[in-house]
């Protein structure tokens, strides 16, 4: 059986009952980052083994993990921290496994983009979640197509591009209310809210660190 067990974004109190059992008797771990993963079992005196699966170890571990899989061992999947499958390389073995009519199971939590929406105070009742942009080719073309999306869009940026992309929000999606969460659950939490000439303005006159998760505001009809 494969679990798709979701992790603390960073507040180690933020895992469920499940999920701790889940790690524990689960065969084997396969975590995106094994020094990450290692802290959070240790915390809670999980001894499980665990072994990388990333973008760039997933080639070979897929069929290792598949190969497990059908002996009958248990396997479960976690991310650097949140939900695995989204925005990371983890759906591919979940459609590789249930292409094999192997069990799947989703084993819920925390979510940057989830935990974003629900302190952003905007209408988050339709919302479009389109992850990291792209660096550059189709950065413009994707943006300028966004520009028409009537939802809420929810992004995942780094602190070294994020002033980038709220300018480049401006120009192609133009003036819109947005909203930064970064460092959510962590010491430096914080929460930035304004027009992208605002937000602009204060990443300008203090740029932030941490991982983020951009909002921008769905459009009034």
């Amino acid at each position: 059986m494969l679990y798709i067990v979701a992790t603390p974004i960073g507040n180690l109190e933020d895992i469920t009952y499940r999920a701790v059992r889940i790690l524990k008797e689960a065969d084997y771990v396969f975590a995106e980052d094994t020094r990450v993963t290692k802290r959070l079992l240790k915390h809670y005196e999980i001894e499980t083994i665990v072994y990388r699966y990333d973008e760039f170890t997933k080639g070979h571990q897929i069929e290792n993990i598949m190969n497990l899989l059908k002996s009958g061992k248990s396997i479960a999947l976690v991310t650097d921290a949140g939900t695995p499958c989204i925005s990371d390389p983890g759906f591919e073995l979940a459609d590789v496994a249930l292409n094999n009519d192997l069990k799947v199971v989703p084993v819920p939590g925390p979510s940057s983009m989830t935990a974003a929406a629900s302190v952003a105070g905007l209408n988050m009742k339709r919302i479009a979640f389109e992850g990291f942009l792209p660096k550059k080719k189709g950065r413009q073309t994707l943006l300028k197509k966004l520009a028409s999306e009537e939802r809420a869009i929810i992004l995942f940026e780094s602190p070294h591009r994020i002033e980038k992309t709220v300018r480049d929000i401006h120009e192609f999606i133009g003036e819109r209310e947005i909203v930064i969460v970064r460092e959510i659950t962590k010491i430096y939490e914080e929460i930035i809210r304004g027009t992208t000439t605002e937000v602009a303005k204060r990443l300008k006159e203090k740029p932030i660190k941490g991982e983020i998760v951009l909002i921008i505001k769905a459009q009034e009809n």
